[in-house]
């Protein structure tokens, strides 16, 4: 069990043992209290007061990492160029609707990801595992990707160079259109590509990394079932591998 799914359950575990207490004192144990006690404002006991006091914090907490945003920390280079090892990324998980904290029911349908996303999602061969990928394919898309030229429903995706970077290597960075989500791409001149030829089934998603030749993605391992989605990364709030990058602190994802 991964610390991220140890972190939640201990979340929710605390938020409702917290919660029940706080409702306890609310509704019975302030009254058995006499009123000269509640007038002195006495302490109810170490335990009550110490949940009480908590409780509003990691309700919070709850609430926002559950249904809000959620940290994420970059942990490979697969979505270079637009995201790098140690980027501390926000992920919104309001976007694809309200799961469950613990678990992967979803209670609320809000909306589905689209082509061009950055998201965050449950490795489907290890699920206690968190990835982030681009989505490429949506249901009933058929993906082709052949000799590094990505093909969508028949469609190809439109690519130009683009200025190289600080980070690029050997790689050459590309300008990729993906439905209108205009974001950049590395790929490695002369070596091998995985090809692949296939048509997205319903209720999946086909995922790329944005460092075409350096990324383990759907082209390996294959769709991303729709309960593995986590969230919608929107923003770099901070980024730090040997030190601050701070050009980078704010930076919205694209």
């Amino acid at each position: 069990m991964s610390f991220v799914v140890v972190f939640n359950l201990v979340l929710t575990v605390l938020t409702a043992v917290t919660g029940l207490v706080w409702l306890a004192d609310r509704l019975w144990l302030r009254k058995r209290r006499s009123a000269d006690a509640v007038e002195r404002e006495a302490a109810p006991g170490p335990v009550v007061d110490f949940c009480v006091s908590l409780f509003p914090v990691i309700f919070a907490v709850f609430v926002l990492r559950s249904f809000v945003v959620e940290p994420f920390r970059i942990p490979s280079g697969s979505m270079i160029p637009t995201l790098h090892v140690g980027d501390f990324i926000l992920v919104n998980k309001f976007d694809y609707g309200l799961r469950c904290p613990v678990g992967s029911c979803k209670f609320l349908r809000v909306g589905e990801p689209q082509r061009g996303d950055v998201v965050v999602f449950k490795f489907p061969e290890q699920p206690s595992v968190d990835f982030i990928k681009r989505v490429i394919g949506v249901p009933g898309d058929h993906i082709q990707y052949v000799d590094k030229m990505l093909t969508i429903n028949g469609q190809r995706i439109d690519i130009a160079p683009a200025p190289p970077g600080d980070e690029d290597g050997f790689a050459q960075r590309f300008e990729e259109n993906l439905a209108g989500v205009h974001h950049n791409i590395l790929m490695i001149p002369g070596q091998p590509s995985k090809d692949v030829d296939e048509r997205v089934p319903d209720g999946e998603y086909f995922m790329m990394g944005d460092n075409r030749d350096g990324s383990n993605d759907s082209r390996y391992w294959g769709f991303v079932p729709e309960q593995n989605l986590k969230g919608k990364a929107i923003m770099i709030w901070m980024s730090w591998d040997h030190g601050p990058a701070f050009s980078r602190f704010g930076k919205l994802i694209r």
